[in-house]
């Protein structure tokens, strides 16, 4: 709320039943963000209407009410977009700007004539004044002042209309409009589902969508009016690979639960932020400034999984009834977390208040230890921490577990540090003459980490091997070895050792994490042990050749859209690991690509792929493929093309060409003054995560005075350039910092 955004001119009170009150001052308090209004005398007690004068700047900050701009046909257009989420509506118009203090909005806007204007209530009527006209929308219902929503410009739309006759539109850039119909399609049954699972149904007569060129967040979903980046809503058959497709559906039916989940119902301030997100966490919120740093992946990914596993333990019908109940009880309402675990709790008769409370009333999550002696299994918790430290903390921790077979599942809380399962007494089986597997944590639904003793390990490995074990628990499992590996609680040796009991596996879910794993791997030795580089590549190298050969290069008629996926990402491995025969085949298609961009032997899901290959051999002498890579980019004006080019051309092992390539995304003269001017707005959210992106590369503790020295470094760094959106983030880096180097010899060993 700065002062240069927004000038108030003067402000009255006209008081029910008595005279106007003007004021005599007005004062901006710009570090709290608040306007003290000082008038001649004491307003009475009682029910008055504040009239306040003011002006506004579309500003260019991404934030508040902003421009956009963007090019059609080769001229630069402008449009207005609002971005309010969490507490840039008061860059606006003058409001409480917090959660819970909910109004009705009737808003009026008067615009150039030519353009679009939408809200989050539908059109009531449009009076043209000459080359201006001025649009009038129905009153709101009653909501926050960070779901109002504006957008103004030049659109192009697709329509449907769901069963109940709600109208959904899919808005975007003149000449794109063919590009909305997936999203169109995903909403429309969405809103349906949605409508069954809260037994509530979408509580405004339209829905609008649209798609925004500079948007800083993924979507946001205002009250009726849902903005987008273009990467989010917009699909292309031709252009648009099967990824980009799933993230349109997930990105979709996310913004739409907030429809009930945070709009319908919302967090009564934004420690609750789960309430909204759908997820929990431990946040306390005390300044505006810091809101931005709650909007982080501890947020997002830990409430989900924390919801997840209430969910499994309550069973799906109980949790069902038990939203709905709680979506009736505080519609049109604000709820804080603890008004949410009283309606499962009376819903289920389980202890939710008790067990909930365990997970958001404490940082981190468990790690359970299981070891196997005769017929007992043995469970210890203690908190997880990537560092290797040992931490503090004890949960109620949903236990399940399966033991040679799904048939034979058992169930139960751990809530002790330590706890014995008589497993013969508890189901009737053996766990040491026929040496069963034992998946604890079944299907992953918990939010916790495992670490079996080597004996239940290797039964583990030869169950994948075998093919016994689900989805999840393949996933799970290699998951939980990964970080037991980077935590220095299991050995790199052995995490490799498990990875090739995968080397038969089909499954996209449990591929890709596999995937992701070798990469991070991968960069570890070559940090860690450049000597042993070439020989870990080549042993990623066969152990993702049988799944690509199974695949092969073309798509095949009926295949699933997983497969479709899976093609991409494998290829795309193996090109990065230096696979000879993937880069040769990749250059063929690229060439013939460049001479035909709609040929069939370079679709949407291969071509990261083929782009990372082909970049793999350029050097300062052999730079064509560099070249006729940027000359693609500029050449489209899809994102989701322009995205995959981006994250493909920084594939080059050449010092020379990276060096090149930064210049062409920054400038020789960029440093993080420029950073922050450039990008402005969007530096504060999401937990400045550049930050943790750079800082957190800094590959294990391996070298310890290697980290060390860069912990300081960074701290030096922020030390004159603190801010309270950059603050929490920092705290969570130093702590691990900290963490880090005290386990650094120990990793050095």
């Amino acid at each position: 709320m700065e002062e240069t955004e927004r000038e108030l001119e003067k402000c009255c009170v006209p008081l029910l039943y008595t005279a106007v009150l003007e004021s005599v001052e007005i004062e901006l308090c710009e570090e709290d963000e608040i306007v003290v209004v000082e008038f001649k005398e004491s307003l009475p007690i009682g029910t008055g209407v504040l009239n306040m004068e003011f002006e506004g700047t579309l500003n260019d900050r991404m934030k508040g009410f902003y421009r956009s701009t963007y090019e059609h046909n080769g001229q630069k257009k402008t449009m207005a977009v609002t971005q309010f989420e969490p507490a840039d509506a008061r860059r606006c118009f003058p409001c409480w700007d917090e959660p819970a203090c909910k109004a009705t909005f009737k808003i009026t806007l008067e615009v150039p004539s030519e353009l679009v204007a939408l809200s989050n209530m539908p059109v009531i009527e449009e009076k043209l004044n000459g080359d201006l006209k001025t649009v009038y929308y129905q009153e709101s219902p009653i909501m926050s002042t960070y779901l109002v929503a504006v957008v103004v410009g030049l659109f192009d739309y697709v329509e449907d209309r769901t069963p109940d006759g709600i109208i959904v539109r899919v808005y975007c850039q003149v000449g794109k409009a063919s590009q909305g119909k997936f999203a169109l399609d995903v909403a429309v049954k969405t809103l349906g589902l949605y409508k069954d699972y809260f037994a509530v149904p979408y509580s405004l007569p339209k829905l609008d969508m649209i798609a925004i060129p500079d948007f800083a967040a993924g979507a946001m979903e205002n009250y009726g009016l849902v903005t987008y980046r273009e990467t989010a809503l917009l699909y292309d058959d031709k252009h648009s690979a099967a990824a980009n497709k799933q993230r349109v559906a997930v990105v979709v039916a996310h913004e739409l639960a907030h429809q009930w989940f945070g709009n319908l119902v919302t967090m009564e301030w934004w420690t609750h932020l789960w309430l909204n997100e759908g997820f929990a966490t431990w946040v306390d919120i005390n300044h505006a400034g810091e809101i931005d740093e709650i909007f982080d992946a501890i947020s997002y990914r830990k409430g989900a999984s924390v919801i997840r596993m209430l969910q499994s333990y309550l069973g799906p019908e109980c949790f069902q009834r038990a939203l709905a109940s709680y979506i009736k009880r505080h519609a049109c309402s604000n709820a804080k977390t603890e008004d949410l675990w009283s309606v499962l709790q009376e819903e289920s008769g389980e202890p939710v208040n008790k067990l909930m409370n365990s997970w958001t009333k404490q940082k981190g999550y468990p790690v359970v230890s299981v070891k196997v002696k005769d017929q007992t299994l043995e469970f210890e918790q203690s908190q997880f921490l990537l560092s290797g430290s040992t931490g503090e903390g004890q949960w109620i921790v949903p236990i399940t577990l399966c033991i040679g077979s799904y048939d034979a599942r058992k169930s139960f809380l751990l809530q002790t540090k330590s706890e014995t399962l008589d497993v013969k007494e508890s189901l009737g089986a053996s766990v040491s003459s026929s040496h069963p597997w034992i998946k604890v944590n079944v299907d992953q639904t918990g939010f916790f980490r495992v670490k079996y003793d080597e004996d239940l390990s290797a039964r583990l490995r030869d169950a994948i091997e075998r093919k016994c074990l689900s989805i999840g628990d393949k996933y799970g499992i290699l998951d939980d070895y990964y970080s037991l590996s980077m935590a220095c609680q299991e050995s790199l040796t052995s995490l490799l050792a498990l990875m090739g009991a995968y080397r038969e596996e089909l499954e996209y879910t449990v591929l890709s994490n596999l995937i992701s794993i070798a990469y991070k791997v991968a960069r570890i030795v070559a940090d860690a042990a450049p000597e042993l580089l070439d020989n870990v590549k080549l042993f990623f190298i066969n152990l993702f050749q049988h799944s690509a050969e199974r695949l092969g290069w073309d798509p095949k008629q009926g295949e699933s859209h997983l497969d479709a996926m899976l093609r991409g990402e494998l290829l795309t491995a193996l090109a990065s690991f230096g696979h000879e025969m993937t880069i040769n085949e990749a250059n063929r298609r690229f060439c013939i690509f460049l001479d035909d961009r709609n040929t069939p032997v370079l679709p949407p899901d291969l071509r990261r792929a083929v782009y990372v290959a082909v970049m793999q051999n350029v050097n300062k002498s052999n730079r064509s493929s560099y070249d006729s890579l940027l000359r693609v980019y500029r050449e489209t004006d899809l994102s989701q093309e322009k995205t995959r080019i981006l994250g493909s051309l920084c594939s080059c092992r050449d010092p020379e060409i990276i060096h090149e390539f930064l210049n062409f995304l920054l400038s020789s003269e960029v440093n993080w003054d420029q950073i922050c001017k450039n990008l402005r707005g969007w530096i504060p959210n999401n937990s400045l995560h550049q930050c943790n992106c750079v800082t957190g590369r800094f590959s294990s503790p391996m070298h310890f005075n290697l980290v060390q020295a860069r912990r300081k470094e960074v701290e030096q760094f922020f030390a004159s350039r603190m801010k309270p959106y950059i603050a929490r983030t920092l705290e969570a880096k130093h702590r691990k910092g900290a963490h880090q180097c005290r386990m650094g010899q120990k990793h050095s060993k």
